[in-house]
């Protein structure tokens, strides 16, 4: 091997003093992957299997390994279930909405606030723009039912003292599309902001300063030097989002709905209120695991294909 690399002109770099600092700094981050990621993922065989409790007290792994193999049947399961199409539909086209409307009121927002000559004001702005992406779904599930609830909600009132009809929010599913959409984006807008204005405040100075005295307009600056000296991390970005289509957050599913009642079933369930419920149920495990697994799998696909996209377009900011 090292006359192979000589042959080449190629030499061999040595462990240095450097390289194991970086390892044992590292070593934390990698003992917490192997742990909580690859380890568990020998319980991907759950799909596969018609996990049962064998005679006799014995653990988990006894069981997994002497329960019946199925291969398919538990994914053919979910594939062929009256609620597939509708949790694909739901999930698939609210995380596309999300991923628009908040990275549009992200950039937006951030082009805004860079823009602003009070800094300190800007300052302000940002820090209460960005203090919702630290408060539970919990926390916004209460707010929302003050809001929102049929007796005596904010929002009826309103509505009753300008002579209209209150409307029961939590039975009216055509409502709940647009209160996802407006609570998610104010929620993450600032955690996004905060992503572009780190970039922005990266873009050399002497650029702009160039553009000013060529007479450059704030618009023409805002168009050929601010978007693209934050392209790369938009593309990040949107390549990192496009791998959560086949998720769903589930405090914002559950938690703010009240738990999904019955008339709001088909409107605002998910996978990932479909799995909840489904293992909270008397459901076999197997047959939640092939639907969790599924998500996984198109998770991946999604954002290598994602990322393909982007390098045959731009081929400097694929992330892989």
């Amino acid at each position: 091997m090292k006359k192979e690399l000589k042959k080449k002109g190629i030499k061999r770099r040595k462990w240095r003093k450097d390289d194991t600092e970086l390892f044992v700094l590292s070593l934390p981050t990698l003992c917490w992957y192997m742990i909580f990621s690859f380890l568990p993922m020998f319980g991907i065989i759950i799909a596969f299997k018609e996990y049962k409790l064998a005679p006799g007290g014995h653990g988990f792994l006894y069981n997994l390994l002497h329960s019946e193999w199925v291969g398919i049947d538990n994914f053919k399961y979910f594939f062929t279930s009256n609620s597939f199409g509708m949790l694909l539909r739901n999930t698939v086209l609210y995380n596309l909405a999300f991923i628009v409307i908040s990275a549009s009121v992200a950039v937006g927002g951030a082009l805004i606030l860079s823009n602003l000559r009070n800094k300190r004001g800007s300052k302000v702005y940002q820090t209460m723009m960005f203090l919702p992406y630290f408060m539970s779904w919990v926390v916004v599930s209460y707010f929302v039912y003050a809001l929102l609830t049929p007796e005596k909600g904010y929002m009826n009132s309103i509505i009753t003292s300008l002579g209209g009809d209150p409307i029961m929010w939590y039975q009216e599913k055509k409502y709940w599309p647009f209160i996802l959409v407006l609570l998610n984006t104010w929620k993450g807008m600032g955690y996004g902001m905060v992503m572009y204005l780190a970039s922005i405040a990266g873009i050399d100075q002497a650029l702009y300063e160039a553009a000013v005295m060529d007479g450059a307009t704030m618009a023409q600056r805002i168009r050929h030097i601010t978007l693209p000296g934050i392209k790369p991390v938009f593309i990040i970005m949107l390549i990192l989002d496009c791998g959560k289509i086949f998720n769903s957050d589930f405090g914002l599913f559950y938690q703010v709905t009240g738990g999904i009642p019955q008339s709001l079933y088909t409107t605002v369930s998910t996978f990932d209120t479909y799995i909840y419920n489904a293992i909270q149920s008397t459901a076999p495990i197997g047959k939640t695991a092939a639907a969790t697994f599924f998500q996984s799998i198109c998770s991946c696909a999604t954002i290598l294909l994602a990322n393909q996209i982007v390098k045959k377009i731009d081929n400097e900011n694929g992330l892989i």
